[in-house]
């Protein structure tokens, strides 16, 4: 049977490509939603097998709706980690793709993908207003309904081609070095069909309250082990201002003797440590023309 994979919809979104890429169609059943929160509490619930959702982008940062989700209110843990390379597209329906650009009246997609086109868009679309739908893809459909009105959407190129749309503009985004860090959630290990590039644990870490220098005291842990950390983000408790928890991304698996001492040391301060997941993580390489 195959396993089910929700994933943030509807098809021709970034994260649909993501969840193609780690769950190919012959080996699993993808499923859309319409929100991240939605994903997680599918996955969360039993509904499906994993989520795919996306977690941060090289331009614009965390995605916080996934990692509050992540931390709050589910503890299902991270099984696979994809970086996918992201190339937006300027679409309009066929029946105004010989508009100038300065005449179009609206650039609709979601606010990430905007704000990675911003720039851009306001040079080539000056007169345009931005509307923020809640997917690329979502955009893409506005605009194959509405032939009629002067309307731009932002997205991937799969979008365009679901929904009969002409590609204006291909890698339109600000900075080209444009990429999204993906991560699949689920009950079980991913079977992985694919060599990953290495392996990582996300530990999520809540400091004493009474203990100063307990960040320097973790960070050192990892140090004088060499212990590779790839990301360090604070995230509010929601228990009062200046609490926060600590996510913390270090490149081995859980298993390993060095992290098992570095997880026991910060447990000695006093802290508390929660693994979120330990897990391959995957590169999707850039595709030359």
């Amino acid at each position: 049977m195959k396993e089910v994979v929700a994933y943030l919809g509807p098809a021709g979104t970034f994260t649909h490509a993501a969840a193609e890429w780690l769950f190919p169609e012959k080996h699993a059943v993808l499923q859309p939603y319409s929100t991240i929160p939605d994903c997680l509490q599918a996955v969360a619930d039993r509904e499906v097998q994993f989520a795919v959702v996306p977690v941060e982008n090289a331009i614009e940062g965390s995605v916080n709706s996934t990692l509050d989700w992540l931390i709050h209110y589910i503890d299902v843990p991270i099984v696979a980690e994809l970086v996918y390379p992201i190339a937006q597209c300027l679409m309009v329906h066929p029946s105004q793709k010989h508009r100038p650009l300065r005449e179009f009246r609206k650039i609709l997609s979601h606010p990430q993908a905007i704000a990675q086109c911003q720039r851009t868009l306001r040079q080539k679309a000056p007169m345009a207003e931005f509307v923020f739908t809640d997917s690329t893809a979502k955009a893409a459909g506005l605009i194959k309904e509405q032939p009629d009105q002067p309307w731009m959407a932002v997205g991937p190129a799969k979008a365009a081609e679901f929904n009969g749309l002409s590609i204006l503009m291909e890698n339109m985004q600000d900075h080209q070095n444009n990429f999204t860090r993906f991560l699949a959630v689920g009950w079980k290990e991913k079977e992985n069909r694919q060599s990953a590039d290495f392996c990582k644990t996300s530990l999520q870490i809540t400091l004493p309250s009474d203990y100063p220098g307990a960040l320097y005291q973790v960070l050192a842990a990892f140090s004088w082990r060499k212990i590779n950390l790839c990301r360090i983000e604070s995230r509010p408790t929601k228990t009062g201002l200046g609490n926060y928890y600590f996510i913390i991304d270090a490149e081995l698996p859980v298993d390993h003797l060095l992290m098992q001492g570095a997880i026991s040391e910060i447990e000695v301060l006093g802290c508390h440590v929660r693994i979120l997941g330990s897990f391959p993580c995957f590169y999707k390489k850039v595709m030359k023309k």
